[in-house]
Formats: structure tokens, C-alpha cells, sequence
């Protein structure tokens, strides 16, 4: 049979599991592929370090241009994290002639438009599918089964870590400094997991799919966002209490004035598909003008996930699926106009607004009357006893549609009363 010398670089969580399956299961991806992936190389920092594998005699390396000075392997799993080397790495690997398949969602939203024309000018290709939402296959449905589509809305769970810190908080009351320690401690969140809880990575990886489904290229910086880091649990009960879930949401859609995209923490409705999305999990609801509601729903981290991820497009690299998809996409490409990015402040939908005031006469319709001048129309407010020891009662107000803008300068009218006790906690409400 036929065979594809494959290299890795980074034998790490992944890069293990993407080894696993080239060696354990070589007949699988031959049937698949037509030919024998072959593990020619692996290269890593430190030689000692032990291997979640076993790797023949010859493969493993710690000098990286063993790899990329190969002239018989024809693609790399460049599976190393961060921005540089990685960066560097993959320009010299393009540059050698190989195609290059990657899990790094940061290194594609930093420098995505500079490395895919490199590809381009070199005549190579770029796959990415575990860079987004691990063994979801989310990036092949969007580049390939759903082309014939303008998909017009893209609503994701993208970060596995905040969705279950979100989901203990829900299902055992605990506090958010509780569920980020045990998470730390099962492994779903990094000793840091900033970049998890503060919307960055989950708006990391909006970019790259607003990208695929609507050929805009978005900074991820530009993308709005605030995280799951201040989420107090008195607003998760009083989500429950409305029929609600808190989750972090990434959002997506397309609206005659451009394309509305946030990271933030929404209440879904409980039942709904996102609203059940429990633990680690990750999922993404597309809907596109032909085909209608799509759900996606899998595990978007873990091992043998993205590993699964990886083999598959070092499968497609090697049979010339990625290099016509790579080739026809134009993705990051000038010459493919997407749509832009709108105002944030434009934005529309249901909110919900908690806010703490001293229970006394009048301060019911003062917060009223500053909903009522940006001319936003109530649905519903709950008003609760004091909190132990406290004088201040939790108002919390479901509005009708309003804008962005509209909200914030109600609340700014509400934070600025004397019976207000600091700034309202708001939420997009997402039915």
C-alpha cells in the first residue's frame, strides 16, 4: 500500500493520542485514507520526559529540523501551543514544502491571515479542525456539508471549562471559587485559567469560525466579551427560579447592518439544547438558510477527542481533501469579501438586570422609570427578601427587546440612584 511519511511536533496530551492512533490503529486510517499513515518522526523538548505512548526506535527526536529538513514527510501535526515558536514553526514548515495540520486555536486567531497566504504563495494547506470545539467536527461541516448554505446565525458553548464550572454551580449550589479549585484539580482548568473564564478563548475560537461561516475577518480583540468570572451564584438561582441556565455563550448573527458577535454569560432556557449542555462538554446551534436548525454537541477537549480531530485531517491532507477545501475557500484571503463586524451597541434582545436596593417606598418606580426613558418595555420583575444580615433587597428585571445601548444607559441610571448599591448585574437573555 501506498505510503504518507507524517511527522509530529509536540508529543504532549495530544500529540500522544495522535501517535496512538497512527500506530494502534494503522489499518483504520489506511481504509480511510488509501494508504498507510506512517509515523516517520516525533519531535519534542526533552527525550526523558515520559511518553503517554510507545513509539518505535528512530521516531522520537528532540531537534525539530529533523522534521522539518525531512524530505520524504509530506505533513506535520505541528501540534505545539502558544503564539512563538509555534508561529515560526509553522511558517518554516510551509516553507519546506509540507502541509500543516494544527490544534492551535490562538496561533490561527492571532495570525491567521499571515499564515494562510503563506500557504497559499506556497501552494500548501493549512487543517484545523481540532482548533475549535475538539471532536466536534464543526470546521469540516462549515467548510464543506454546509456551503451550499448562508448560515445566518452560529451560537456555541466553546470552553469546556467554564461550562462546568457553570454547570456545578447549578446543579450543587457551589461557589465559583469552590468549582474553579476542583476543576484545577480534574484537570479542566489550567493552574491560570484566565484566558478559560474571561471569554478569551471561547471568543479565540468565534473568530475562526465567524471566519468559515461568513468570510469575516475578525480580531478577536474586537469581539465583545466579559466572562463567567463574575457570576455570582444569587444570579444563578434566580435563573433556576425562572426556568434558566447560565452558560458562557459565544454568538454569532447575521443582521441586515452587519454581523453581531459576543462572548458572554446568557441565561438559556432550561430544556433547550444549549440550556442541557452539562460538564466539559462543548456545542455549537447553526442555522442555515437552506438546511435550517443544526446541533453539534461532543466533548471539545480531552485527549482522544482532539486527537481524533488531528488523525482525521492528516487523513483528508493526505488523500487532497484539505488542499481543495484550502484551495476553493480563499479563507483569510482579501480577495473573499465577508461580511463586517457591527456595532456591538446595536445589538438587540432580551436582558436580565439584577440590582441591589435598600427596600424602602419609591425605589420600585425610580428603577422602573429608567427602563421606561430609554424606552425599554418590562416583561417581568422579581423582587426578593433581604439577604441575611443585609438591608438591601435583589430586584431583578426581565425586559423586552432593547438595545445594547439602551440597556447600559438604564443602568447607569439605576447604579447612579442612592438606594443602589453598586452597578446592576446584566445578562442576555437567549430563548
Amino acid at each position: 500500500m501506498e505510503k504518507t511519511k507524517v511527522g509530529i511536533i509536540g508529543l504532549g496530551t495530544v500529540g500522544s493520542g495522535v501517535a496512538k492512533i497512527l500506530l494502534d490503529h494503522g489499518d483504520r486510517t489506511a481504509r480511510h485514507a488509501g494508504r498507510v499513515l506512517w509515523l516517520e518522526k516525533a519531535a519534542v523538548r526533552d527525550l526523558s520526559k515520559p511518553r503517554d505512548c510507545d513509539l518505535p526506535d528512530g521516531v522520537l527526536t528532540d531537534s525539530i529540523d529533523e522534521v522539518i529538513d525531512h524530505p520524504e514527510i509530506k505533513v506535520v501535526a505541528q501540534l505545539m501551543g502558544g503564539i512563538e515558536p509555534a508561529r515560526s514553526v509553522m511558517i518554516r514548515l510551509l516553507e519546506s514544502g509540507k502541509d500543516v495540520v494544527t490544534a492551535n486555536k490562538a496561533l490561527l486567531a492571532e495570525h491567521g491571515p499571515e499564515l494562510f497566504d503563506k500557504a497559499r504563495e506556497l501552494g500548501r494547506s493549512i487543517a484545523f479542525e481540532a482548533s475549535v470545539a475538539g471532536g466536534i467536527p464543526i470546521i469540516a461541516n462549515l467548510s464543506q456539508c454546509l456551503t451550499s448554505n448562508q448560515v445566518t446565525s452560529l451560537h456555541g458553548i466553546l470552553n469546556g471549562t467554564s461550562n462546568f464550572i457553570l454547570d456545578k454551580m447549578h446543579t450543587e449550589g457551589a461557589a465559583y471559587s469552590d468549582v474553579v479549585a476542583e476543576a484545577q484539580r480534574l484537570g479542566y482548568a489550567e493552574a491560570d485559567p484566565s484566558m478559560d473564564v474571561d471569554g478569551t478563548d471561547a471568543a479565540q475560537k468565534l473568530a475562526i469560525l465567524c471566519q468559515l461561516a461568513f468570510g469575516a475577518r475578525l480580531n478577536w480583540r474586537d469581539i465583545p466579551r466579559s466572562g463567567i468570572d463574575t457570576v455570582d451564584l444569587l444570579d444563578v438561582n434566580y435563573a433556576q427560579e425562572m426556568g434558566y441556565k447560565i452558560k458562557l455563550l459565544a454568538i454569532a448573527d447575521l443582521k441586515e447592518h452587519g454581523l453581531d458577535c459576543e462572548v458572554n454569560p446568557a441565561l438559556v432556557r432550561a430544556g433547550s439544547p444549549l440550556g442541557e449542555v452539562g460538564g466539559p462538554f462543548n456545542a455549537v446551534l447553526v442555522k442555515g438558510d437552506a438546511v435550517g436548525p443544526l446541533f453539534y454537541h461532543g466533548q471539545g477537549a480531552g485527549q482522544m477527542p482532539t486527537a481524533s480531530a488531528v488523525a482525521a485531517d492528516l487523513i483528508d491532507t493526505a488523500v487532497g481533501r484539505t488542499a481543495i477545501t484550502f484551495r476553493t475557500l480563499g479563507l483569510w484571503s482579501d480577495q473573499v469579501k465577508g461580511v463586517d463586524q457591527a456595532d456591538f451597541a446595536t445589538s438587540t434582545g432580551k436582558r436580565y438586570v439584577r440590582a441591589m436596593v435598600e427596600d424602602s417606598p419609591g425605589v420600585l418606580a425610580k428603577v422602573t422609570e429608567a427602563f421606561g426613558a430609554e424606552g425599554i418595555s418590562i416583561a417581568s420583575i422579581l423582587q426578593k427578601e433581604p439577604l441575611e444580615g443585609d438591608t438591601a433587597v435583589p430586584l431583578v428585571v426581565m425586559t423586552h427587546r432593547a438595545s445594547e445601548a439602551a440597556t447600559d444607559r438604564a443602568c447607569a441610571k439605576i447604579a447612579a440612584l442612592d438606594a443602589c448599591r453598586g452597578e446592576p448585574v446584566k445578562m442576555w437573555v437567549r430563548d
